[in-house]
């Protein structure tokens, strides 16, 4: 448990997010939140803003033997999409095809995701529309990076990625990527996003599934 956490838990986070986001003045928002740890920050945003909640699926890809090490990030969508660090890549440098298999175990899981969480329900349609990406914070920002490389093809009116905490030098490498940023703390130094929350326990699907819920949105 931090001892100095700036937030409570995920809600709070989210009713933070969600005071700041009203000075944007959006117009008829969507929510996407990244599952799992997104949700419950973007189900109070979502509320407070009168906004539909919706997902956006990312998974990460770990270096082999070592999965905190992020070697990319795959995104699902019609023409599916992933992100490769390639400094990291050399780094572990995996066997031939290994990062291929990878990709299409990510998708899989995915589309698992996708009918556990929303069933039948189809994703709200982004076209023209404005967009509020949510996570429950930032570390190397490549997760998000392919998240907001997936919605651009989307075309979207407008971006805004919102998350309350990240480290700074991540914040301003993806600044440039989306119409506007919030990121409510940036700690210097920055060791993980947990240390930002007093109560950061894992989220499971039960939980998204029931945030995700029609009744639980408004």
């Amino acid at each position: 448990m931090a001892q100095s956490a700036e937030f409570s838990d995920r809600h709070q986070a989210g009713l933070a997010l969600a005071g700041a986001l009203r000075e944007l003045q959006l117009h008829e928002p969507v929510v996407l939140a990244l599952p799992r740890g997104g949700v419950p920050v973007g189900h109070p945003i979502a509320r407070e803003l009168g906004a539909p909640l919706d997902i956006l699926l990312v998974r990460k890809i770990g270096a082999p033997g070592q999965p905190e090490f992020a070697l990319g990030a795959v995104v699902d969508g019609v023409e599916p999409q992933w992100l490769v660090d390639e400094e990291m890549l050399r780094l572990f440098d995996p066997a031939p095809g290994w990062f291929a298999r990878q990709v299409t175990e990510q998708l899989r899981e995915i589309e698992r995701r996708r009918s556990l969480y929303c069933g039948p329900r189809l994703p709200i349609p982004l076209e023209n529309r404005e967009v509020i990406l949510v996570d429950d914070g930032l570390a190397t920002g490549s997760t998000a990076r392919v998240a907001i490389q997936g919605l651009h093809k989307l075309r979207p009116r407008r971006v805004v990625l919102a998350v309350p905490v990240g480290p700074r030098e991540t914040v301003e490498k993806l600044r440039p990527l989306v119409d506007e940023l919030i990121c409510l703390v940036t700690p210097e130094p920055f060791r993980a996003v947990g240390d930002h929350y007093l109560d950061f326990r894992q989220v499971s699907d039960l939980e998204v599934m029931e945030l995700l819920s029609p009744g639980a949105r408004i």
